[in-house]
This record gives structure tokens, sequence and C-alpha cells, in this order.
């Protein structure tokens, strides 16, 4: 089983707590020794009336770890059992980076207050930095295929969990949203907002989707839901206006670009999602590019904007 969970903080709007694609919410509390979201209570509620899973994170700040960590928890103690604690450990505002005693020090403390381990939160290379964490905590790792993957689809790459044997959380698009995946069920997410002994985590798969290399997979469902079929073609444009080329194969996915009347697409599988006809471009480095080709009603192509080969 795996979950899919937003991060939002002060600037967040609310749709993307609505999202329905994310099960599980996780809000900014604080940073430093000073700083409170001010939407935090608003998000936290929100997202409860949805029925979704919460999480609470605080901001490293850098300055005394003990002080911190106790901050965090003096401003959340009303929620503790209720939601994951986590640690945001990175660069930016952190007057610490690279220290590699300071979330130690941070995790110690919260359990100390709390009985629960936090979930630590950091960027794959930095891993090193949190190394002497894992005995204790589960990590939550950010790495993206590219900051313009505004796509709940997952990408197929490997994500190092370091000294921490597996990931329990991959965080895989930082552009419209941050967007993560979770290597656990409901159950095991309660269980991470609890006094407990670091859990066995469900080690990821190398691949989310089948290869598209291997001749035994005719078609497979994604993340979303969206039943897939492996066909190898080419697509030509004939429409005068062109067609948008996405991220993501829905529309309110980011632009690529526009295809201008007799562009090629080469593509390698196609699906019926949305009410039209998706197939999908591979663009490299394990990205791929989703053109809608025509109107589809009830699994039926019902009209075409190309030519297919």
């Amino acid at each position: 089983m795996v979950m899919y969970t937003v991060d939002v903080y002060s600037g967040s709007d609310d749709y993307i707590i609505r999202d329905p694609h994310a099960q599980g919410v996780i809000v900014k509390a604080t940073q430093g020794t000073g700083y409170v979201n001010p939407k935090c209570n608003y998000q936290w509620d929100l997202a409860g009336q949805l029925g979704k899973k919460r999480g609470l994170y605080h901001y490293a700040g850098g300055g005394n770890p003990i002080s911190e960590a106790q901050y965090f928890i003096n401003n959340i103690k009303n929620y503790v059992g209720q939601g994951m604690l986590i640690i945001d450990w990175e660069g930016y505002q952190n007057s610490a980076w690279g220290n590699t005693n300071w979330v130690r020090q941070f995790v110690d403390e919260v359990h100390r207050l709390t009985g629960v381990w936090p979930v630590i939160y950091v960027q794959e290379s930095a891993l090193g930095q949190v190394a002497n964490c894992a005995k204790d905590c589960a990590v939550w790792v950010a790495k993206y295929a590219s900051m313009n993957w505004n796509s709940w689809t997952v990408p197929n790459m490997n994500v190092s969990s370091g000294a921490f044997g597996s990931i329990a959380g991959w965080q895989y698009t930082g552009g419209d949203m941050d967007r993560s995946i979770w290597y656990l069920d409901a159950s095991a997410w309660d269980k991470f907002t609890k006094p407990w002994t670091k859990p066995q985590i469900e080690a990821p798969k190398p691949t989310l989707a089948p290869s598209q290399n291997d001749v035994k997979y005719d078609s497979w469902t994604d993340e979303l839901g969206v039943k897939w079929y492996k066909e190898d073609g080419k697509f030509t444009v004939t429409v005068d206006e062109g067609i948008v080329l996405r991220w993501g194969a829905t529309t309110k996915s980011a632009k690529i670009g526009v295809l201008p009347k007799g562009s090629v697409v080469k593509y390698d599988a196609f699906c019926h999602s949305g009410g039209y006809v998706w197939i999908r471009q591979p663009r490299g480095n394990g990205q791929f590019g989703y053109l809608p080709t025509g109107e589809s009603v009830n699994g039926k192509r019902t009209s075409t904007w190309g030519k297919f080969e």
C-alpha cells in the first residue's frame, strides 16, 4: 500500500489541501524559536474536515536544537498523538546546515517530551547529515525529476535511503505543489503519531509502473487509477490551432508547449482519461510529455485531432 500527501505553509492556497489525490496533508507549524504559521490551526482543521491524515512539521532555523524542539512541541502540544511529527532539515534560512548532530539533538528532545520519534525530511544529497538518527527515526526524502514535474504521476527514478535502509516517504514534486508518495498505509501512518519503535517500512518498488521495454506488459494502471496501454507509434497534429503538450495526462497539468499543425510525436502508450485519448511521449531522463489526441466517450475515441501511424 502507498499513500499520497501534500505539504503546506502560510502561503499555500486551500485548493492544495482539497486536492482529491492527496490522502494526507502535512502542515508547517513552526520555524526556529520565533515563528508560528498563522494558518496552522485553520489548515490542520480543514484537512481533518476532509478526512485526511495529518502531520505537522518544524522548519529548522539552526539555533539551539533543544530550544527549537521545545518551541515546536509547546505550540502543537494539543495535536500530539493526532498527527505525524516531522523535522524539516534543509539549508535555506538554517544557520546550522551541515551540522551532523543538530537533528539528533532535536529528535531526542521531541522524544523526551512526547515519546514520539519525529520523521526527518531531508534532500537526498544531505542524508549523511542525519545518518546518526537512522536507528530511531524514519526518513522522508526530497528528490525531483525537475521543478516542472507538476503531476501526480510518480517519476521513474531511484531514490537513496542512505543509512536508513528504506524511505518512509518521497517528495517528488516541488513546483506548483509539494507532492509526496509514502510507502505505508493509513494504519501505519497512525503509528507514527504515537510513541513507537521504528516500524518496518515497505520497500519501494524500483519502478512504479511496468517497464515499457518489457514485452510481457501490455497494459497497466497508474497511481491515479488510469489504465494505460502499451503502443509504439507516431501521431501527427492536423488541427490548425495545434495541441497543448503537458507534463501530466490532465488538462490541469502544466504546459510544456503548444505543438503546431504538422508536428510529429513519437509515443509509447495511450489511455482514455477525462474525456480525451492521451498519448505518452518519452522525453529522456525518465520524463514524459502527455498529449490529448481527440475526444473519448466511455473508453471509445469519438474524434481525432491528428493522424496515427
